[in-house]
């Protein structure tokens, strides 16, 4: 398999085709998830493996065990749902995937995009006088979200002119 197409298929199969000229991602946000997450998990099987160990005189079962490592596990992996958010932008328009599911806006109903005072994210602003937030856009990724919503301005500029 040539290099060509090794990079054609990680980029094909991290989702984001040649078509986006702009993917956003949270910074700060997933790795505090993922620490959170990670932390989450261990607490939860160090508290199942020695659930039995004490004398409480409550008679814990290897199911009690197991139930309270998938509990954990389970609770590790809503954590992180918080590390999906996305924004992508291109021609076609503006797809946001907030924690669950994808939605695409084309740019004839995109009014706009802005960081509202206090707020922790961004917001996609529509035509409809609706708004979507973008998850993706933090508040406490500073710098790299102030580039990234003069990057997702200035792509927006480009693509509106051009469909006029």
């Amino acid at each position: 398999m040539g290099v060509a197409a090794r990079n054609a298929e990680t980029t094909a199969g991290q989702g984001d085709s040649p078509e986006w000229d702009l993917v956003i991602r949270p910074r700060r946000a997933v790795r505090t998830a993922r620490i959170v997450a990670a932390v989450i998990a261990v607490a939860f099987l160090a508290g199942g493996i020695w659930l039995r160990s004490g004398s409480t005189g409550v008679n814990f079962r290897v199911a009690d065990q197991l139930a309270m490592i998938g509990i954990g596990l389970l609770i590790a992996a809503a954590v992180l749902l918080l590390t999906r958010p996305r924004v992508r932008v291109g021609p076609s328009g503006v797809s946001v995937r907030n924690i669950l599911g994808d939605s695409d806006f084309p740019w004839e109903t995109v009014r706009g995009v802005a960081f509202p005072d206090k707020k922790s994210w961004a917001r996609l602003e529509l035509v409809n006088d609706d708004y979507v937030p973008l998850l993706a856009i933090r508040s406490n990724d500073k710098e790299r979200a102030a580039q990234a919503m003069d990057r997702l301005r200035e792509l927006g500029a480009k693509y509106t002119a051009a469909q006029e």
